[in-house]
């Protein structure tokens, strides 16, 4: 017993960072995430009230999209923990005017979280990469991300009882939810305070300017092998807007189904319990991934999304995700298909996102605060783009664009991978043919 509990101990104290980082994330993601699924619901239900919870996420992504620019500046500034600190109380402030319901208070704090949430996301990157090396990067990231997923699995379950069986939002569970959320949210800024300070960044970080991290970034993002990743970056927006809109939306339209509301429901959860179990997958065998590639476990989650929109478009009718709808599918409807469809989507999600996190933490360490603010401009721009065009496309157009980054996006980081595979290679190699060195050099 003493054996296992000592092993337990130097288990927690060896990953204290990663585990207190994602504890923090998964509670201030819990409030965003289980408010942005349920704000227009709650805001159609009050009649006075003219704000419009797609527009918020509207304007939250649009300047989260241009904020990401200036995030490295913030982190080089701040650090990476205050800049986390700063950027997370622009979620309390989001949720907080739940409590309140002003239009204009609505929209400005929209924007603010889209400020917010590029520092956050930025520091996240650049203090993970400082607490990793390249032997733990693929570990780190698998449970992070395990861990700030599971934020949405939380947040639909607690968004399930709340408004289980209600058409409309009174007051009273309006500001129970508010208060909660407000709640879950502080505590998570609070546990930020108990992150310890990460090693100093090396290289083109260390004692970086903001000024001079703004041009930083603006080089590497034109570099090739970013250039290559942005198309990959580019891809994960289009597929978060697969998971976290159009998929559940579409079946919850879809009158083909028994219960498609709840369905919806029960979809979005099974998305995040894929993302959990990839994530804790791919953590605790990080050291494979260290062997043997990142490459492996792209195409793993490219075949598996192939999967999942073939079985979306077998499955589902081709329709806009804003109506009810009684077209019918390719097949018959199967509710079980549906559930099993949104576990591969979270699964194939986390197996890119995972693993874009382990190459810009490992092969970007130098320099992480930018390149992970270039892989959340390309993320959210995407992200806005399918936002934009998802209310007028039918869903079967909606997956083809899908597919074409997916092709694409994994086309892409492979040839980064493995031309990062074949330089570590050559470093490596022994050209001294058994030779001394003080022998060759004669």
């Amino acid at each position: 017993f003493t054996s296992t509990r000592d092993i337990f101990l130097h288990a927690i104290e060896m990953n204290y960072n990663v585990l207190i980082l994602g504890l923090a994330f998964c509670l201030v993601l819990t409030g965003f995430n289980t408010m942005s699924g349920l704000q227009q619901l709650i805001f159609t239900s009050k009649k006075d009230f003219k704000g419009d919870g797609l527009t918020s996420l509207a304007i939250v992504y649009a300047v989260f999209t241009i904020a990401n620019w200036i995030a490295p500046s913030a982190v080089a500034m701040l650090g990476p923990r205050a800049t986390m600190m700063v950027g997370a109380m622009a979620y309390v402030g989001f949720i907080a005017q739940l409590l309140i319901l002003s239009e204009w208070l609505l929209y400005l704090m929209s924007a603010l979280l889209g400020i917010g949430a590029a520092l956050i996301w930025t520091a996240q990157g650049n203090y993970l990469s400082r607490i990793s090396d390249e032997e733990t990067i693929s570990f780190n990231s698998g449970i992070f991300w395990a861990m700030q997923i599971s934020s949405g699995l939380i947040g639909n379950i607690f968004g399930y009882t709340q408004f289980k069986n209600k058409s409309s939002i009174d007051d009273s569970t309006r500001n129970t939810v508010g208060i909660v959320l407000l709640s879950v949210t502080g505590a998570g800024i609070l546990v930020m305070f108990l992150l310890r300070r990460a090693p100093t960044a090396s290289g083109a970080e260390e004692n970086q300017s903001p000024t001079k991290a703004l041009r930083d970034s603006f080089r590497l993002f034109l570099t090739k092998d970013m250039l290559l990743l942005s198309v990959t970056f580019f891809y994960t927006g289009i597929q978060l807007n697969i998971w976290s809109s159009v998929y559940a939306t579409t079946v919850g339209f879809t009158k083909a189904f028994p219960d498609p509301k709840g369905l919806a429901t029960i979809c979005a959860m099974f998305v995040s319990v894929g993302e959990i179990v990839a994530g804790a997958a791919f953590g605790i065998f990080g050291k494979i991934t260290v062997k043997r590639g990142r490459d492996p476990i792209v195409m793993i989650g490219f075949v598996l999304s192939m999967i999942a929109y073939f079985l979306a478009f077998l499955n589902l009718p081709n329709i806009m995700p804003k109506n009810n709808s009684n077209e019918k599918a390719f097949i018959e409807s199967n509710q079980y298909l549906a559930i099993f469809t949104s576990f591969l989507l979270g699964f194939s999600d986390a197996c890119f996102n995972t693993q874009v996190f382990s190459i810009l933490g490992g092969t970007y360490r130098e320099n992480s605060a930018s390149a992970f603010a270039i892989m959340k401009f390309m993320q959210c721009f995407a992200t806005s783009i399918a936002f934009g065009y998802s209310p007028y496309l039918k869903l079967y157009w909606q997956l083809l664009i899908a597919v074409i980054f997916d092709v694409a996006g994994t086309i892409c980081f492979c040839t980064v991978e493995w031309r990062r595979g074949r330089d570590m290679m050559k470093k490596t190699e022994d050209n001294t043919c058994g030779l001394p060195e003080d022998v060759k050099s004669d």
